[in-house]
């Protein structure tokens, strides 16, 4: 299936002191690395080795999306964390939105391989009492319209699909409650963004995952500036520099 333009992956394996440092990026679901590759851009510049892959069924279209789910959305990154791993000292894992869920995930079974987690209006429930209907809409309805651009700046297009594959939402109300009943496993320390207008993900995503994880060192920035994908929104320049900030700090030396 051929990938769109705009949905290529992005890799740099670092330079300079922080080269020794990788950082794996997650983009969110019917989205594309696009949402995530000026983020991914920044950090390279900065000298970290970055990794910004596509999730299978992403970036294409949302029949081929509706063919997958999220064992397969998971291993790749399970894959690029395990080459990164090879490759550089430490790991820090960043996600948006699905890409959130998955990479806590990663922090949930990869342990001290992680050294922090960043993420972004992370999606790991819904209010929507639409998803009990999930198993059967998936079954008789291909797709819903869809979620895309949810963005406040102006003529900014994240390139996500205009429909929502049901069978593949299906999928990621199931890494929902995988993600939910081992958040507690999550130590690593957390840095979470919240756009305060989000018209995608509930304010209680968050919450759930800021309560539940045993994390100590955990920070939480208000986003007033930006909706859903606030990597390519107004509050984008932050987010790289507070995250460039919060990287550094983890995996720099204990003492400072």
């Amino acid at each position: 299936m051929p990938v769109q333009v705009h949905a290529e992956e992005f890799r740099s394996s670092g330079t300079g002191e922080n080269a020794a440092v990788g950082v794996l990026l997650s983009h969110g679901f019917t989205g594309s690395p696009r949402a995530m590759r000026p983020f991914g851009e920044h950090l390279a510049g900065l000298g970290y080795g970055v990794a910004v892959p596509r999730l299978p069924g992403h970036g294409t279209t949302w029949q081929e999306m509706n063919r997958t789910s999220w064992p397969e959305w998971y291993g790749v990154l399970d894959s690029e964390l395990t080459r990164l791993r090879q490759e550089h000292d430490q790991v820090v894992v960043i996600g948006l939105s699905m890409g959130g869920a998955l990479v806590l995930r990663l922090a949930e079974e990869h342990g001290a391989d992680i050294s922090g987690v960043v993420v972004i209006n992370p999606s790991v429930s819904t209010e929507d009492k639409r998803l009990g209907l999930l198993p059967l809409l998936s079954k008789v309805i291909p797709s819903f319209p869809g979620i895309a651009n949810d963005i406040k700046k102006p003529g900014v297009d994240e390139g996500a699909y205009s429909r929502m594959p049901l069978r593949a939402a299906h999928s990621l109300s199931q890494l929902w409650k995988v993600v939910q009943a081992d958040l507690p496993k999550v130590t690593q320390p957390v840095l979470l963004f919240r756009s305060t207008v989000d018209h995608v993900v509930e304010a209680s995503s968050a919450r759930r995952v800021l309560t539940s994880i045993s994390s100590r060192d955990v920070t939480e920035t208000l986003l007033e500036d930006s909706y859903h994908v606030a990597t390519l929104d107004n509050d984008a320049p932050r987010i790289f520099a507070d995250s460039a900030a919060f990287i550094a700090r983890v995996t720099g030396p204990a003492d400072a």
